[in-house]
């Protein structure tokens, strides 16, 4: 089927679900990797897997229980396993300490590893045969990046200030309580070995380049305080980035903007003004998918509309002139997870729905080939 739209129901009436990524496996299948609150518990979420059949039918679901907590994307295979990392339960010992976990695409085989002292992830990617992870160290108050290899081992590590005090912490701490605001923490790799975290550095959420030696940065593009910086960040070659910014509340796209690693600036800088989209919610979540349609490199953004339906905005990846925009959802609110371009040329974007406007339930809308490309230019 080269289209569908799939809700998964659950049975718990008290809890929701929130998708953080997803993968396609070699037989088209679908997992994803999400969320899980239960209201009458903790409001710190749990962590659940849900695989579903190239035709968006429901196959099998996984849920881990309350000794692991706070699932980080990305969801990534590596030699037919799948990877994510996460961090033991609060009430438990050693609540803060992360963990990477793996499981095969039949959701059999769940097993964590521990990381040698790190604790609190937040953000992870995969570059260069290894992960790289951003965590948050609650002792010294630093944002720590590290590379780990599959086996766990940490192969490299550095942290970098957030601040003295308590004020510092706050907002980093209430992001893994889930009690105000969810930051759009990221990490990865660049072209000429340049690492980059999007988090918390001198009392800022701030974009930071470094090569995970230097007890200082390469270079920063700081926010305002937590009001501003931001919200994605996806590398299209040495300098040259596709992002998107929040300030205040408000949105903007900056879909082909330069970003030299080496140098200071502020995210309000004239450069980063981007182009704003008024009927995005205020500091909407941004999802920034590279994709190829109709032999054209295409950018697509994903992002939450005031109208609660999933807006995906087009544009050329080649000089950042916008294309088309088009809306998923309808009767029920909508709210963006992930997106992935799929085997067969299309797109799989994967949400949250809220049944009779009040269970939150995961959705996968499938965007054929062909509808992808009607909105290439």
């Amino acid at each position: 089927m080269n289209q569908f739209v799939s809700v998964f129901d659950n049975n718990q009436f008290n809890a929701g679900f929130n998708p953080i990524d997803m993968v396609q496996t070699d037989d088209g299948s679908y997992i994803v990797l999400a969320e899980e609150k239960v209201t009458d518990t903790t409001e710190i979420p749990n962590i659940y897997l849900l695989k579903a059949d190239k035709y968006g039918n429901f196959v099998k679901e996984l849920e881990i229980g309350d000794s692991l907590i706070n699932p980080v994307g990305h969801l990534t295979v590596v030699e037919n396993k799948l990877y994510f990392f996460c961090m033991v339960s609060v009430v438990k010992a050693n609540g803060k300490d992360a963990r990477l976990a793996s499981f095969d695409s039949n959701l059999d085989g769940f097993k964590t590893t521990n990381l040698n002292g790190i604790t609190y992830p937040a953000a992870a990617s995969y570059a260069g045969n290894q992960f790289v992870l951003l965590s948050y160290n609650i002792d010294d108050k630093l944002s720590v990046i590290s590379t780990i290899s599959a086996a766990g081992a940490v192969t490299k590590s550095k942290g970098y200030t957030v601040g003295e005090g308590d004020d510092s912490e706050e907002p980093i701490l209430n992001h893994f309580l889930r009690t105000d605001k969810i930051f759009p923490f990221d990490v990865g790799l660049v072209a000429g070995g340049v690492y980059y975290f999007n988090g918390f550095y001198n009392y800022t959420f701030s974009l930071v380049f470094t090569n995970i030696s230097d007890d200082e940065p390469m270079g920063i593009v700081a926010g305002y305080n937590d009001k501003g910086g931001f919200s994605a960040i996806t590398p299209l070659s040495a300098s040259k980035y596709a992002a998107a910014r929040f300030n205040f509340g408000n949105n903007y796209l900056l879909p082909n903007t330069t970003i030299t690693a080496t140098s200071n600036a502020t995210s309000t800088d004239a450069n980063f003004k981007g182009y704003s989209l008024p009927e995005l919610i205020p500091d909407t979540k941004v999802k920034i998918l590279r994709a190829t349609a109709k032999e054209k490199n295409i950018l697509i953004y994903g992002a939450d509309t005031q109208t609660r339906q999933i807006g995906l905005y087009f544009y050329n990846e080649a000089d950042g002139t916008f294309m088309s925009s088009r809306y998923l959802g309808f009767s029920n609110p909508y709210q963006i997870g992930c997106m992935i371009a799929t085997e067969d040329g299309g797109l799989a974007v994967c949400g949250t729905t809220y049944l009779a406007g009040r269970f939150p339930r995961i959705c996968i809308f499938k965007l054929s080939k062909e509808e992808v490309a009607s909105n290439v230019k």
